[in-house]
C-alpha cells in the first residue's frame, strides 16, 4: 500500500537538486489524483475549483500535478519547469491492452515549434533539447473507464535520453530545422525523423493553421511542436520502467555516429552486400538458406548486426522494413499491404485522426529492394523513405474518402461467373496512383440481402453498415507507386 501522501513535505524540496525533486515525486507512486487533490496545496493565482479533468483544458493532469502537488502556476515557459534543476516536469498516460501489454498512450509534447521565431540556435541551446534532456516522468494507467481524478499513478523517473539518442535526435532536429528555414514547414511529418518530432497541434486542420512568419511570410502551416515520438516514448516505458530492453541495437558505440548520421550508417552495412544474391548473403552470415521472400527481412536484420527480426532503433523510431522484389521488366509484382478496417468504424472517421492518416504522417519505411535474375534474387540496395505530405493529403485521402462514401451509400455487390467471383466498387488500382480497396484475406466471406451466404462471414467477413457482410478489406498501396520509391536505388 501507497505511503499516504503529505503537504509537509511539500515545503522541503530543494527545487534546484534533480535529487530532491525525483524523492519527492516518487511519493506519488500508488496514488490518485485525487489524493494530490486532497492534499490541499493551491499555488498563488489558481483556484480552488480548477477542473483540471475538462476536456477542454490542455494538459489537465499534468497541471494538477505542477499546481496541486508541485506548488507553481502551470505555464507555457519555453524553460524548463524547474529551471534551477534542469528538469522538466512531464505528466503522461499508458495503457494496457490485450494483446500488446503495457504501451505508452501518447508522443511526449515538449513544447510549441514558434513559426514567428528564428530556430537557428545549435541542438544543445534549442527549445526542444532543454525541455527534453531531463525529464520527470510521471506515469499513470489510463482506463476511460474510471473518472479521470481516480487514475491511479504507477511510475516515476527522472530521465535522460542515452548518448546515441541524443546524437539521434540531433540529427532529426536538424531535419526539422531544414525543413522550417527552407520554408517548408508544411511539408512536415513525424515520419520524416526517427525520436523527435514535429506533431501537429490543434483539432482540426482548420483550426491549427499557422503563418510561417519568419521563413516563408504568407505560406501557412499546421502548428507543430516538440515532442519525443510515441514509438519512443513506448520504448522509454519499455526499457527504463519495465526493464526491457525490446530489440538489439544496430548502433554498437555511440561513436560510430560521429561524422555520420544513423541513416548513414544503416545504408553503409548494406553497401557491401549490393550485387550478391540472398543465397549468397546467408552462406556469409552462416544462416540457413529457405529460398522464401520472407526470409529477406531476417536477412536485412542479420546484415544490420541484430540477431532477431527486432532492432532497438527501429522500433524507437517506428520505422516499417519492406522487402520487395524487382523483375526482370523493372516492375514489382506485389501490392504492399495495411491492416484491415472495420467497416463501421471507417464511416464514423474523421481524416485528421484516422488511422490510415496518422499511420503515414508517423512511420517511416526502410524498404530494402531485390532484383530477380538469373543468379537468383539479387541485393539492389535499399533505402529510408516517408510518404510526402502532398501525397498523403491528396490521392491517399481522395482513396480514403471515396471509400467511406461508397460504404455510405451502400456497397455494390455484383456476383459473376456463377457467383465464384464477386465484384464490388470500392476504389480498385485504376481509381488512384497512390492507394487502393482490396480483400485483406484470400478467403471469401459473403452474406447477401436474401440471407446467403459464402464462406466464414464470422472469421473472415466484416458487416457493413446496411446488415450484409462483406471479405475483410484493407487499403493497399500501388505497387507501380512502390516501383518509384525503389526504382532509382
Amino acid at each position: 500500500m501507497a505511503e499516504k501522501l503529505s503537504s509537509y513535505e511539500y515545503k522541503t524540496i530543494d527545487f534546484g537538486d534533480p535529487a530532491s525533486l525525483l524523492a519527492y515525486a516518487k511519493k506519488l507512486e500508488g496514488h490518485t489524483f485525487q489524493d494530490v487533490i486532497d492534499l490541499g496545496i493551491i499555488p498563488d493565482g489558481v483556484e480552488d475549483t480548477n477542473d483540471y479533468s475538462s476536456k477542454s483544458r490542455k494538459g489537465g493532469m499534468g497541471n494538477l500535478i505542477e499546481e496541486r502537488y508541485f506548488g507553481y502556476k502551470a505555464n507555457s515557459d519555453d524553460h524548463a519547469d524547474f529551471s534551477d534543476a534542469g528538469v522538466e516536469l512531464k505528466c503522461t498516460c499508458y495503457d494496457v491492452k490485450q494483446r500488446a501489454g503495457i504501451s505508452a498512450g501518447e508522443r511526449l509534447v515538449l513544447g510549441m515549434i514558434k513559426f514567428d521565431k528564428s530556430i537557428e540556435a545549435p541542438f544543445e541551446q534549442s527549445h526542444a533539447w532543454e525541455k527534453g534532456h531531463k525529464v520527470l516522468l510521471i506515469y499513470y494507467g489510463r482506463d476511460r473507464n474510471v473518472p479521470s481524478y481516480d487514475q491511479r499513478i504507477s511510475y516515476v523517473t527522472l530521465f535522460t535520453p542515452p548518448e546515441t539518442d541524443r546524437a539521434i535526435m540531433e540529427d532529426d532536429y536538424h531535419i526539422i530545422q531544414r525543413y522550417i528555414t527552407e520554408g517548408r514547414a508544411d511539408e512536415l511529418s513525424e515520419s520524416l525523423t526517427k525520436y523527435l518530432g514535429a506533431c501537429t497541434k490543434g483539432h482540426t486542420t482548420k483550426s491549427s493553421m499557422r503563418d510561417q512568419a519568419v521563413y516563408a511570410p504568407g505560406k501557412p502551416a499546421r502548428g507543430r511542436a516538440w515532442c519525443f515520438k510515441q514509438s519512443y516514448m513506448n520504448a522509454v516505458l519499455r526499457e527504463y520502467i519495465l526493464d526491457d530492453k525490446g530489440g538489439e541495437s544496430i548502433v554498437k558505440d555511440p561513436a560510430q555516429l560521429r561524422g555520420r548520421t544513423f541513416d548513414e550508417l544503416v545504408l553503409s552495412l548494406i553497401e557491401p552486400y549490393i550485387g550478391m544474391t540472398d543465397k549468397e548473403i546467408c552462406e556469409k552470415l552462416g544462416i540457413p538458406y529457405t529460398g522464401n521472400k520472407s526470409q529477406w527481412v531476417t536477412i536485412t536484420y542479420k546484415i544490420l548486426g541484430v540477431k532477431a527480426d527486432r532492432a532497438e532503433e527501429f522500433e524507437k523510431a517506428n520505422i516499417s522494413v519492406r522487402t520487395v522484389r524487382i523483375g526482370e521488366k523493372g516492375s514489382i509484382k506485389e501490392n504492399m499491404s495495411l491492416d484491415p478496417f472495420t467497416f463501421k468504424e471507417l464511416i464514423n472517421e474523421n481524416w485528421d485522426d484516422s488511422p490510415l492518416r496518422n499511420y503515414f504522417e508517423e512511420t517511416r519505411f526502410f524498404f530494402v529492394a531485390f532484383d530477380l535474375t538469373e543468379r537468383g534474387p539479387t541485393l539492389r540496395g535499399a533505402r529510408f523513405w516517408s510518404m510526402p505530405k502532398s501525397d498523403i493529403e491528396g490521392p491517399l485521402r481522395d482513396c480514403w474518402e471515396k471509400t467511406r462514401e461508397t460504404i455510405r451509400c451502400g456497397v455494390v455487390l455484383q456476383p459473376e461467373n456463377q457467383g465464384n467471383r464477386i465484384l464490388n466498387n470500392l476504389p480498385n488500382k485504376e481509381d488512384n496512383p497512390v492507394a487502393h480497396v482490396r480483400p485483406h484475406t484470400n478467403k471469401r466471406a459473403y452474406k447477401f440481402d436474401d440471407g446467403t451466404e459464402i464462406g466464414n462471414i464470422s472469421r473472415d467477413g466484416d458487416e457493413l453498415p446496411d446488415g450484409r457482410w462483406m471479405t475483410k478489406q484493407s487499403f493497399w498501396i500501388n505497387n507501380d507507386y512502390i516501383y518509384a520509391i525503389v526504382k532509382d536505388i
